[in-house]
């Protein structure tokens, strides 16, 4: 049996990856790798894994079965980091991060802006939040139908431009 690549897409394969943090072979170096430990946790089905990454603080709200359930009937088809930042003298960590993944025929995208803190050396996940998507402004005025084509041909828009 060939070895598969880690579902974190770090082209890494899945022994050398996340496999050893998720056994608990080794600790998550930093919060990113906790991160796609925890992404490939999902793809994995490796709840336990989900579980025990979080801070003990945040596990009085774990539902385990909901999220067997997310693990298990969703397609996940990988995760881009797209900025961390640790600050190490306070043991905090953040990593940005969009997880795809598909529920029946539709793709979906994650955006979440993760926190991490370390405890006694160790990375823990602590909360996440919805990164909002920005709002993409028109940067030109709504020309009617009715009004001067805005090429200048002196023509109506819907008769110019806007046919």
């Amino acid at each position: 049996m060939s070895e598969k690549n880690c579902p974190c897409l770090s082209g890494k394969l899945y022994s050398e990856c996340c496999e050893p943090i998720i056994k608990k072979q080794i600790l998550a170096p930093t919060p990113e790798a906790l991160m796609r430990s925890r992404y490939t946790a999902y793809a994995m089905q490796e709840i336990s894994w989900l579980k025990d990454s979080l801070e003990k603080s945040q596990r009085k709200d774990f539902d385990e079965k909901s999220v067997e359930d997310w693990s298990k009937n969703s397609e996940w088809m990988g995760i881009e980091i797209k900025q961390t930042k640790t600050e190490e003298e306070k043991n905090i960590g953040w990593v940005e991060f969009i997880a795809r993944f598909k529920q029946g025929n539709v793709t979906r995208n994650h955006h979440e802006l993760a926190e991490f803190h370390r405890i006694n050396g160790e990375w823990f996940f602590y909360d996440g939040r919805a990164v909002k998507q920005e709002t993409v402004k028109k940067e030109t005025p709504d020309t009617g139908r009715n009004d001067p084509c805005p090429c200048g041909s002196g023509k109506k828009f819907k008769k110019c431009c806007g046919a």
